[in-house]
């Protein structure tokens, strides 16, 4: 049971949720979600901000009426964080802009102010459990396009693998390996095979 199913929607949000409603697609089911608090919403526009099995999505009220929809998929979650404050937390978000699976490019980030502390932390939790299992994915797809290029991290030097390679850069292989390091999406033992393996190339 999703935690959205286990609390029953708050009266009076009918509105803030039914642009929500709207957004989902066939399939699609919203596991928890996050409402600003009235305190904020005397300041800002309200927002409600909602985990789903896609995607998390953030809706606004705007300050004459309407709603402000925007949402992002959990393969493009780069980072995310939340930090309880006295009257509420705020959740921060950055998202990559680059295609599916890529783990480098421009980075946007979305910032969702006031919410309610117990409601902000299990949306979070969803978007971290989010973040890395896509940050897994990313870095095995890296993984296998560096090992296409570099002719595999076992096996021969044989004339399939030279042929292989012979147009690609060594130099370039290396920086993204290095790039990777730094990102955390390959360990320090498999940037050593790597290595090693492009220089036997030479």
């Amino acid at each position: 049971m999703s935690e959205q199913q286990a609390n029953p929607r708050e009266a009076g949000l009918e509105k803030a949720y039914a642009p929500l409603d709207s957004m989902l697609v066939t399939g699609e089911k919203i596991q928890s979600t996050a409402v600003q608090r009235r305190l904020f919403a005397l300041l800002h526009r309200r927002s409600l901000v909602a985990a789903t099995t896609g995607r998390l999505i953030g809706v606004s009220r705007g300050l004459i009426g309407g709603f402000t929809p925007v949402d992002i998929r959990w393969q493009d979650i780069k980072s995310a964080h939340v930090k309880a404050g006295i009257f509420g937390s705020t959740l921060r978000v950055t998202a990559l802009t680059m295609p599916d699976l890529a783990i480098n490019g421009a980075v946007r980030p979305f910032e969702f102010s006031g919410l309610r502390k117990a409601e902000a932390q299990a949306v979070y939790r969803i978007c971290q459990a989010q973040e890395q299992a896509w940050r897994e994915k990313r870095r095995l797809r890296e993984l296998e396009e560096l090992r296409a290029k570099s002719g595999g991290f076992q096996g021969s030097l044989g004339g399939d693998s030279a042929s292989s390679t012979a147009n690609e850069d060594p130099t370039e292989r290396l920086k993204k390996a290095k790039s990777m390091l730094d990102a955390g999406l390959i360990s320090d033992s498999e940037f050593e095979t790597i290595k090693a393996r492009v220089i036997s190339q030479f």
